[in-house]
């Protein structure tokens, strides 16, 4: 829709302008920066947090795999460390 695309310049006008650029290939440098670290390395909410790259490219069972076993073994620690404190 038409307010995902505003949003999205907002943010990159929002990165954007935090510096500034005294020559026009600086600019486009940062913006082109901008455009691969949003679709390319940052984290999705829609996509399971996880990078667009790395769904692309078929790695997204492995690292939600990882995720949730690392998420067990912390739960796991936490259950150990608060028996240990409440005895």
């Amino acid at each position: 829709t038409q307010g995902k695309i505003e949003r999205w310049h907002q943010t990159l006008k929002n990165r954007i302008l935090l510096e500034n650029y005294y020559l026009p290939g600086a600019l486009e440098q940062a913006i082109g920066d901008f455009i691969d670290h949003y679709n390319q390395h940052r984290y999705h909410e829609s996509l399971g947090n996880l990078a667009p790259a790395d769904v692309y490219l078929g790695r997204a069972e492995v690292i939600l795999k990882t995720r949730k076993e690392i998420k067990a073994k912390t739960i796991e620690k936490r259950r150990l460390l608060h028996r240990q404190t409440a005895a």
